[in-house]
């Protein structure tokens, strides 16, 4: 195995990783014993209630977060949303080999963030808020622009040792 591969091998792992502490971090956030008490009250009425909780309106939550800051906990709130997701944007395009194509990477990303807001919409395990698809979003983004940063950098280093 060469070396080009064996770092595809560890970047996998720590991506799969990263996946499972999102999941932990997004869906399983709460205590056990609450998890189960929610999972316990599952009926139409809870997915009906979902529905009625969740946020459809672009920027209504970030609005919220913004006008209410001094009473809420919106820096967390806000940036949380992002910096979770800056990993995915930066490890997709090691893991996968389309996955150097932004829209292979974004499209890739957007599926889990949909499905996790979906799971959240349905299960009562959070809440399905179009800004938290948004905020996400763009944390896949700068990922992405961090993973691009890198790259050209790593290529002008290699440029540069092949000139001496």
């Amino acid at each position: 195995m060469d070396k080009k591969q064996i770092h595809k091998k560890y970047f996998r792992i720590i991506f799969f990783i990263y996946l499972l502490i999102v999941i932990k971090v997004i869906i399983f956030k709460y205590p056990m014993e609450q998890l189960r008490s929610i999972a316990s009250s599952w009926d139409k009425k809870v997915i009906l209630e979902g529905l009625d909780t969740a946020n459809f309106t672009l920027f209504k939550t970030i609005r919220m977060y913004i006008d209410y800051s001094y009473m809420l906990n919106s820096f967390e709130n806000l940036v949380g949303n992002v910096v979770v997701f800056i990993p995915f944007g930066f490890l997709f395009p090691y893991v996968l080999e389309g996955g150097k194509n932004f829209l292979v990477m974004l499209l890739h990303a957007l599926v889990l963030i949909i499905g996790i807001e979906v799971f959240q919409l349905f299960s009562a395990f959070g809440a399905f808020d179009v800004d938290d698809i948004l905020l996400n979003s763009l944390g896949v983004i700068l990922g992405y622009i961090v993973y691009r940063s890198f790259e050209t950098m790593k290529s002008d280093k290699d440029r540069e040792e092949k000139l001496k």
